[in-house]
């Protein structure tokens, strides 16, 4: 199954760097070596298996966006399943990369009308921090009224924080067939290791793919800091575990995790040293009114120290990256990792041939042996998911 991405804008937004970080696993600090684009540049990005993202960065000089406009229109703009267009924040030329803009909607219009449009303030880090939610705010507005009728989303990004993984984990959300019953399948699995909360990458990219549904909320207060452990239970490899779970369509048993205490709320399980370059995305609701930020909303809410971070997703991805980065610098390889801290348990660990699964777990009388082998028990499940996701 081939999806045809178009990333379109002008000549250095910052189109290459982008899809060089996400796709190529090279550091922001690298992409400053990077070329600009020639014409077309074609890459077949193997996603999830057999979901092949067809992306093609296309320069953003003048000469060829003209002819992208007039003898090329059919050849770029048909069949196109997404549109990213890439705005410099700081642009000098906002009212011709406007006109370019606008002309490419009327060709998507044209030539693929049901394609999806996503729109990137890009490079946000040149932003004051105390303007960025107006700057941003501004663009989007400016944005929307010149796309008139076509529904678009709008995101906040930079190569230097976690705005841009989360930007694209929203637009390769919108690829991939039956989201919602891998989400399902990650909530039954949540719920038999009693885990706050079960999120899966995509293992090249480490795009988030699904999470489970968002936990209960509780009032049970918080645990102590240092909480008693208890041992690991040991199971020998012909032995069937204990009080097991079945998932929803399958005969895969998962270990029980279940407790005599009620769970604790959770705390933010994850958090990343650039927590003070985080820039805001923006997402039209349902009644299509204007945009909202997210994590504008998010800041100015009440204060919860037991509240999930609503950026861990994106911190996640971006640490991971920067880590299996340094597994190779030294010639080895990333395969699972392990953390028991103070505040939560988590476990990351392969669920798939193509995916990553992390479970973050508050509770601590749950082990990490339990977590392992409810994710060893769920593989087989999870591999007939995705095949039938993708054929279908």
């Amino acid at each position: 199954m081939k999806k045809k991405v178009l990333l379109m804008g002008a000549s250095g937004s910052g189109k290459t760097s982008m899809r060089s970080l996400i796709f190529s696993n090279n550091p922001a600090s690298l992409t400053s070596r990077l070329g600009a684009t020639i014409d077309v540049e074609q890459n077949h990005v193997r996603f999830l298996g057999d979901l092949i993202l067809n992306l093609w960065d296309c320069g953003g000089q003048d000469a060829f966006m003209d002819s992208y406009l007039s003898t090329q229109q059919s050849t770029i703009f048909s069949h196109v399943g997404v549109l990213i267009y890439v705005f410099e924040v700081e642009s000098r030329n906002m009212l011709k990369d406007l006109e370019y803009y606008t002309d490419c909607l009327r060709a998507l219009r044209r030539y693929s009308p049901e394609a999806n449009v996503f729109l990137l303030v890009h490079k946000m880090d040149l932003v004051r921090a105390p303007q960025k939610r107006t700057v941003l705010d501004k663009k989007a507005r400016e944005l929307r009224q010149v796309s008139g009728d076509m529904a678009v989303t709008v995101f906040g990004t930079s190569i230097y924080d976690e705005s841009l993984y989360k930007a694209w984990s929203k637009i390769v959300h919108t690829l991939i067939p039956n989201v919602s019953v891998l989400t399902k399948h990650l909530t039954t699995l949540a719920d038999a290791c009693s885990a706050t909360e079960v999120i899966m990458f995509e293992r090249t990219t480490f795009l988030v793919i699904a999470t489970s549904s968002p936990p209960p909320s509780t009032t049970t207060p918080p645990r102590p800091i240092s909480p008693p452990r208890v041992p690991s239970p040991q199971f020998e490899d012909n032995s069937t575990p204990p009080n097991v779970t079945a998932l929803s369509g399958s005969t895969t048993p998962f270990l029980s995790t279940s407790r005599t205490t009620s769970p604790p709320p959770p705390t933010q399980p994850l958090s990343s040293p650039l927590s003070n370059h985080s820039t805001s995305s923006l997402t039209p609701n349902s009644n299509n009114t204007p945009y909202h930020d997210d994590t504008a909303a998010a800041e100015d809410a009440p204060s919860d120290p037991h509240s999930l971070d609503p950026t861990r997703y994106e911190r996640t991805s971006e640490l991971i990256k920067a880590f299996k980065h340094s597994c190779a610098r030294v010639r080895d390889e990333f395969h699972t990792l392990e953390m028991e801290l103070a505040d939560f348990t988590a476990v990351l660990d392969e669920l798939t041939k193509n995916t990553y699964v992390l479970v973050v777990v508050h509770n601590p009388t749950i082990e990490t042996a339990a977590l392992r082998m409810n994710i060893r028990l769920a593989r087989g499940k999870f591999e007939d998911i995705q095949g039938e996701n993708l054929l279908s």
